[in-house]
């Protein structure tokens, strides 16, 4: 008798090996990899040498351009990060940590929608309709044609799909759907990428718009294979944290509009809301303190007014502590080494924590200038008027870089009644907002 092949799977990125190994060669996890049985094993051999039709290829002046149609979700902040609205056929994938709102969102947008007149199925299979019909009480969610459906295995929710013509579908959560066809537990590899196929195949044939919960892992990524992202046409994160009010929904991959929009939601006792007046949300005008700096940030084509708040502080310890909330820490710590060199101001003796106000993650460099400016303040224990705010790249030489988009983000401070702006380069457009130029790190000085 011939000896059962052994297949080990990846549960990160599915890679396969008849070797089991601590560290995947192909994603980097550890201790990723589990032992596949043999109908899985003859599943995965099956898809793999499965053959399609004859390729065709057309010349790409040929090819006649698809037309996006798109339908609002009475949701402005979502339609925002969509691009516009959603789109019919399209798969949109939804993560964010327990409790930040994902069900209470779309259960709402469910409302909307089937308010307008369109048929929308949610499927739970975490929680049952009583509980579904509980959260819809609270959210004012109850409409005829919205319907529940609390099932777990996808040959019923296909089934359910062919019984009526629904326009939008939810699925919470993806890692709770398994199909009877494989011998696997709901959330494996095996099962979340047959599941995601299947519901793609169901979404583009019947011009379904369907959204579907993820579950994220401790390192925030969404749970299972990385495959699960490249499959979908939309993935949208939600961060902040669930004991905040407001909460940012931010698209990471979208094929039918840009990537970097971002929405803002508030939580209320009625569910999650598109946040009104939310220019003046991320920063305090109401008193001048130490340690605090204005800046101009931009998420896709909306700016945003943020407080940096820094704190500087004797170390009682050898090693000094560099932490940073919504700021990358390496950055930080190349910009202290900066001041050190540059204004030789002696930062190793003292510990340095710098915040991010409202939870946004703050991912360009234009917020550089604001950083250096918060740590001066709190170094030398001296308040920076709410009158102004600090725009611009801090190079590694000393030099202050002028920044993308300068004149939309002027325009906001002048909306928001901000008087001084300091800034790298002159904007090219004529603004009410006083401008002060700095072109080297040591000019800081002058402010203080």
């Amino acid at each position: 008798m011939a000896k059962a092949k052994i297949l080990y799977e990846c549960q990160h990125c599915g890679f396969t090996t008849p070797k089991w190994m601590g560290k995947c060669t192909n994603c980097g996890a550890w201790d990723s990899f589990v032992e596949l049985n043999k109908e899985q094993q003859e599943y995965i051999k099956k898809t793999k040498n499965s053959s399609s039709s004859k390729p065709k290829a057309q010349s790409i002046a040929d090819i006649q351009e698809d037309e996006i149609v798109r339908f609002s979700s009475l949701d402005s902040e979502l339609d925002n990060v969509l691009g516009g609205g959603i789109v019919p056929g399209s798969l949109t994938l939804i993560g964010g940590s327990p409790g930040v709102g994902k069900s209470t969102l779309l259960l709402k947008i469910a409302s909307n929608i089937s308010g307008d007149g369109k048929n929308v199925l949610y499927v739970t299979g975490e929680e049952s309709a009583g509980q579904i019909k509980l959260r819809a009480n609270r959210l004012n969610a109850n409409q005829k044609n919205l319907y529940l459906l609390s099932e777990i295995r996808l040959e019923q929710i296909i089934l359910e799909l062919e019984h009526r013509k629904y326009d939008f579908l939810i699925i919470d959560s993806i890692q709770t759907i398994y199909s009877e066809n494989i011998s696997s537990a709901p959330g494996s590899v095996t099962q979340v990428r047959q599941i995601t196929f299947e519901l793609m195949r169901i979404a583009k044939d019947k011009e379904l718009a369907t959204f579907i919960i993820g579950h994220i892992t401790k390192e925030g990524s969404i749970a299972g294979p990385r495959v699960l992202e490249h499959m979908v046409d939309t993935v949208l994160y939600f961060e902040g944290d669930s004991s905040q009010e407001l909460r940012i929904l931010r698209g990471f991959k979208n094929r039918f509009g840009p990537t970097s929009e971002i929405g803002v939601f508030e939580m209320k006792n009625e569910g999650l809301f598109s946040a009104t007046d939310i220019a003046s949300r991320f920063f305090n005008r109401d008193s001048n303190q130490s340690g605090s700096a204005l800046t101009v940030v931009m998420e896709g084509s909306r700016p945003i007014i943020l407080e940096v708040q820094a704190l500087v502080s004797e170390s009682h310890t050898p090693n000094s502590k560099r932490q940073a909330t919504g700021f990358d820490n390496n950055r930080l710590n190349m910009l202290l080494a900066l001041l050190e060199r540059k204004l030789q101001i002696p930062l190793s003796g003292y510990d340095v924590f710098i915040n991010i106000t409202g939870g946004i993650k703050i991912t360009e460099t234009s917020a550089d200038l604001a950083i250096l400016a918060a740590i001066l303040s709190s170094f030398r224990d001296r308040a920076i008027s709410k009158e102004t705010i600090f725009i611009g790249e801090v190079s590694l030489v000393g030099d202050v870089r002028e920044v993308y988009a300068l004149d939309i983000r002027l325009k906001e401070a002048t909306m928001q009644k901000i008087k001084k702006a300091i800034i790298a380069k002159k904007p090219l457009e004529k603004s009410k907002i006083k401008t002060f130029v700095v072109e080297e790190v040591t000019q800081l000085l002058e402010w203080y």
